[in-house]
């Protein structure tokens, strides 16, 4: 192995532990012949503007700090990193798509908006390029063959804290459940009342639906919070994220005082610093922790912290690791991937060496992962997602 290359196995092992150094490198003529390999163009989908931008740049950070640790190459290849705006509609995110496609890219990558990757769907399936999305993923995006997902399935998240709370609240206990009328929002009702159960009478009351605008005004869901509030529950379950997690958390506060309990968008990034007191005690269900101890977090949030002076969210986390899988796959391609190849290769890639923990993709194209339960508290001035116990594993 030339001195180049010894070098570059080194970082993987470093960045990667050992199970992603093994599938990344291969064999020694793999890698002697990486230097030959000539550049790439990755196409990353996000929204560049609105209240779900916090997010974006998050999944921007983390896809770049892969490839900062790596070289700027994924499989040996160096990488163009092409950028489109998602925008907030169907029809904005199809001509995201279409215009990364017609600059050549050989996979795509990101994707905040459940309703933006149900319309891209068809788009990206008649045009057989790899969308490795990292963080839509309504349940109803079924049956698809070039689209993977290292975030979750948001019935998921539902069914996480479904599991808990049903154990956790007292019997004569009573959970108001406040919803965005949005494309995800039914999975997580329906997850949570799967694992809970579905007749219990603690969650019988009809769920509320607010507006689903991603920039709310100061009065945009007080009606609604009133409505929900008018039978006393004794605990709220939500599920908001962005700009509209902040506004609603904080007019919530102004007429309850009780356990709010949501998946950990709720709570991640910007969201957090801006909630600030309002978000204290706040339970969340999510599919990664930054205070997680195993090393591939240590080495991520360690890199991530530095580089970008924030604690890592589950969306950069979920980008990093769309990044890992592209150069895994890319890697078992040879020196000339086509897209189809590299489809075809996402899926024999095996366990993941994940910042959230050893995870795998199952026959949906998802990953079957742990969900950890934690809490907002105070670490010093600022305010922590705090690891709690782990839930359950699902996927």
């Amino acid at each position: 192995m030339s001195q180049m290359n010894r070098r570059r196995a080194l970082q993987l092992l470093a960045a990667l532990g050992t199970t992603g150094f093994v599938a990344a490198c291969g064999s020694d003529g793999d890698a002697e012949s990486t230097a030959d390999r000539g550049p790439i163009k990755i196409g990353l989908i996000t929204p560049q503007a609105g209240g779900f931008k916090s997010i974006g740049d998050d999944i921007t950070n983390g896809f770049q700090l892969f490839l900062d640790l790596h070289d700027q190459r994924l499989g040996g290849h160096p990488v163009e990193l092409l950028t489109a705006d998602e925008g907030d509609t169907a029809k904005t995110g199809k001509a995201a798509v279409e215009g990364l496609l017609k600059q050549g890219v050989l996979a795509l990558t990101g994707v905040v908006n459940s309703a933006v990757m149900v319309g891209i769907r068809d788009t990206v399936e008649q045009a057989r390029v790899p969308l490795i999305g990292s963080n839509a993923s309504p349940s109803s995006l079924q049956s698809v063959f070039y689209i993977w997902r290292t975030s979750y399935v948001l019935d998921e998240a539902g069914r996480a804290l479904g599991r808990y709370l049903r154990d956790q609240l007292p019997a004569n206990g009573r959970i108001a459940i406040i919803m965005p009328e949005n494309v995800g929002s039914p999975d997580v009702v329906r997850g949570f009342r799967q694992e809970f159960g579905a007749t219990d009478p603690r969650i019988g009351d009809p769920v509320t639906y607010t507006n689903a605008t991603s920039n709310p005004g100061k009065t945009t869901y007080a009606s609604d919070i009133t409505k929900a509030l008018a039978k006393k529950p004794t605990a709220v379950f939500c599920f908001f994220a962005g700009a509209a997690a902040v506004e609603f958390i904080k007019q919530l506060r102004e007429k309850f005082a009780g356990p709010i309990y949501a998946p950990g968008f709720l709570t991640e990034g910007a969201v957090l610093e801006n909630l600030k007191d309002n978000a204290l005690g706040i339970q969340t269900a999510l599919n990664y922790s930054a205070d997680l101890n195993n090393t591939s977090n240590r080495v991520f949030a360690s890199a991530y912290r530095k580089k970008y002076q924030v604690t890592p969210t589950t969306y950069a986390m979920a980008s990093y690791d769309a990044a890992q899988v592209l150069d895994q796959a890319i890697q078992l391609t040879g020196g000339k991937p086509t897209p189809q190849q590299v489809n075809l290769a996402l899926g024999k890639i095996g366990q993941i060496d994940s910042p959230r923990g050893i995870w795998q993709f199952n026959q949906p194209r998802t990953p079957q992962q742990k969900w950890y339960l934690r809490e907002v508290q105070r670490d010093g001035q600022v305010m922590s997602n705090v690891l709690i116990n782990e839930l359950a594993t699902l996927g």
